[in-house]
């Protein structure tokens, strides 16, 4: 009798696990990463190709707080909890957002789309929802913020985009659950529960607000997400959960297929009062430089304040980028990569089956006004058709400079196309404008064929680390060095904030493309990135960027 009754407890235990499923591991797709349940229409994936950015907003109840988004709420205290999801709805009243003004400095600013936050992952909804109480309803405001900013980027001519986080910690609380990004394990009745959950707020999202252009998933499971939102809208562009979508960071090569990176005006995606570092207008105008000479697009993010305006510093930037792209929006909209993304501080994009290129010049703040710069440009070659432009200027006239003769020029030599250039054209009162110029050269062809490097993995012996390379289809005989450079890794966050790069010792390459070499002296226990490149003609050739913890 006593076998029986344990054997019993044994088949309820084994029905128990296997009823179990952990969302954090059920169709998971990595963050940052394409997928392969991927239904985005090629004509989609094409348009983001050519949109140079957009603006990422991220806004929930605890940006009164000024803290991070949502992820406060993990390891918190249960007080802490009980106030967050209690306390919190009942003081937030963001009455002075205006998303007419924030679309028109979007536009401004050269983006084509607006990503705004529905849902983050405290399950905190910006929307009138009917599956849960905690959302912006039951708040001051009273109304649907998400109503309005749909409305708004429509009118602006910009592309809808929302995220949504299927993770959510208010459902996990109401059902006396951890709150967790991690091993989440749900029953398998509270499974389903969730799923229909999240279904019928994907469903509200898609069928409430007209067409929507883009979706940014963030967070497990995304499945559920996808199949719910591609059947009610199949035009929708999914970008995370479908494309290569990185975080914080650029790739370090050039990616053929449509990706884009979300990168933060500061450290923090919401709205962080104090102990913030912003990047500087140049930084921001670079990155999105990079960003088209490497093939994406920049998503680039703004934390409203608690009432709903924008931060003076974060819209200051946004500006500053608005006359950049004023001057310039000719190098980055609808481009291409060149065939190589530059060579040194001149970042190149490309048009017309890359007949029309265009070297951005940068790293040169105290460029003053009025004096000529020449750059050798060793992976292009003028035609009996080539012509030169400065964007933004008309090469005639300097102003209070009559009679001055600041026509820019070119000339092809044997080691390459010679470019000679004024920057004639005033933005500042003070004459002094501290962001990239653009030289458009038509009419031009390639020089070069080039190879490919690729970053191979690196192996540790104590306080050593030995990293390898590769250049794909090496031809022997070939007059190339290649050497690596590496630096300490502080996170994702500081990763657009860290050292320089240090150098290795130029490399021999062998017959077959590999080189390898050993640097020493390492500080154990810290993380390093590191990355192969190899030179030859004047032009150096970076692999990725890969991690390595010592």
């Amino acid at each position: 009798m006593i076998g029986m009754i344990v054997k019993g407890w044994l088949v309820v235990l084994i029905c128990m696990i296997q009823s179990t499923i952990s969302y954090g591991q059920h169709d998971v797709v990595k963050d940052g990463e394409a997928s392969d349940y991927n239904l985005n229409k090629p004509e989609r994936e094409e348009w983001l190709r050519n949109a140079p950015a957009g603006l990422f907003i991220h806004f929930s109840v605890d940006a009164q707080l000024g803290i991070v988004i949502s992820h406060s709420l993990v390891g918190a205290s249960a007080d802490y909890v009980n106030r967050y999801f209690n306390e919190l709805p009942k003081t937030f009243n963001p009455a002075r957002f205006d998303p007419v003004e924030i679309a028109t400095l979007a536009k401004l600013a050269g983006m084509k789309y607006i990503m705004f936050t529905t849902k983050h992952h405290s399950g905190f909804c910006m929307w009138d929802t009917k599956t849960t109480g905690f959302n912006i309803m039951n708040t001051p405001y009273h109304k649907d913020l998400l109503k309005n900013f749909v409305e708004a980027t429509r009118n602006a001519g910009l592309q809808v985009g929302f995220y949504f986080s299927p993770e959510d910690f208010h459902f996990l609380h109401t059902h006396n659950m951890l709150i967790s990004r991690d091993n989440v394990v749900m029953s398998g009745e509270v499974k389903k529960e969730f799923d229909q959950f999240t279904r019928t707020q994907c469903e509200e999202l898609m069928t409430n607000y007209g067409k929507i252009d883009l979706l940014f998933i963030d967070g497990e499971p995304k499945e559920v997400v996808k199949a719910t939102c591609w059947k009610l809208q199949p035009d929708l562009l999914i970008t995370r959960g479908a494309l290569k979508t990185t975080e914080q960071m650029l790739p370090g090569v050039t990616i053929q297929k449509p990706w884009l990176s979300c990168i933060t005006i500061g450290t923090a995606w919401q709205f962080q009062p104090t102990n913030e570092r912003y990047k500087s207008g140049t930084n921001l105008i670079e990155l999105l430089i990079e960003a088209r000479s490497k093939g994406g697009s920049l998503l680039l993010n703004t934390g409203p304040q608690p009432n709903g305006t924008l931060v003076a510093e974060q819209e200051d930037r946004l500006r500053e980028l608005a006359a950049w792209y004023f001057i310039n929006k000719e190098s980055v909209d609808s481009v291409q990569p060149w065939v190589i993304s530059r060579e040194k501080n001149i970042w190149f994009t490309a048009m017309n089956n890359k007949q029309t290129l265009f070297a951005i010049v940068t790293g040169l703040p105290d460029w003053i006004e009025g004096d000529q710069k020449s750059f050798v440009l060793h992976s292009v070659k003028a035609t009996a058709n080539t012509t030169i432009s400065v964007l933004g200027q008309n090469g005639i006239i300097q102003e209070y400079k009559p009679g001055k003769n600041v026509s820019p020029s070119f000339r092809q030599t044997d080691s390459g196309l010679v470019v000679s250039v004024f920057r004639t054209q005033r933005i500042y009162d003070d004459h002094k404008w501290p962001n990239p110029i653009v030289i458009k050269l038509e009419n031009v062809q390639p020089a070069i064929d080039p190879v490919q490097v690729v970053t191979l993995d690196a192996r540790s012996s104590g306080t050593s680390l030995l990293l390898s390379g590769k250049v794909l289809n090496f031809k022997p005989g070939t007059a190339m060095k290649a050497r690596f450079y590496y630096r300490p890794y502080h996170g994702q966050i500081e990763d657009l904030y860290t050292g320089p790069w240090i150098r290795s010792a130029t490399i021999f390459i062998d017959n077959n493309g590999n080189f390898k070499t050993t640097i020493s002296g390492l500080k154990k226990g810290q993380q390093y990135e590191y990355k192969a490149t190899a030179a030859c003609s004047g032009i150096e050739l970076e692999g990725d960027k890969k991690l390595w913890q010592q």
